[in-house]
């Protein structure tokens, strides 16, 4: 008995290569590991010097939750958003983050409720449809 169905996997069907799913294929990738990317020249100066003296493990987790969050493609996406920011921003104001990572953080929060908002009020207006 296989662990993987062979038969079901040669009976898929590739999607069709469109623009419009070549750029849904690109901006999947890029919310899933756009997020990481900041943070490779810190990683590297790491290794480099040997010396992680002020870069905290807190600090990757609350970004992992928060780009975790984000990888939901669908309207309950927003939501999620929101509560990764919340939970980001509520961590750098916790642990008494400098200034610049709480206000970037309650920046993204507005802007997450605004869209939310959007959602809300043109919610039904616009006809939905599948990609």
């Amino acid at each position: 008995m296989d662990f993987f169905d062979w038969a079901a996997w040669k009976k898929m069907e590739m999607p069709e290569v469109t623009l419009t799913n070549f750029v849904t294929w690109v901006s999947a990738g890029a919310m899933v590991f756009g997020g990481i990317v900041p943070y490779i020249p810190q990683y590297r100066d790491i290794k480099r010097t040997e010396n992680a003296e002020g870069f905290s493990t807190y600090v990757c987790l609350a970004l992992l939750v928060a780009n975790s969050l984000r990888i939901l493609f669908c309207v309950k996406m927003v939501c999620f958003w929101t509560m990764g920011d919340t939970f980001k921003t509520g961590y750098f104001i916790l642990r008494e983050a400098p200034v610049q990572f709480w206000l970037c953080g309650l920046l993204q929060i507005s802007i997450d409720v605004a869209i939310l908002f959007q959602v809300w009020f043109y919610k039904g207006s616009i006809p939905h449809r599948q990609l």
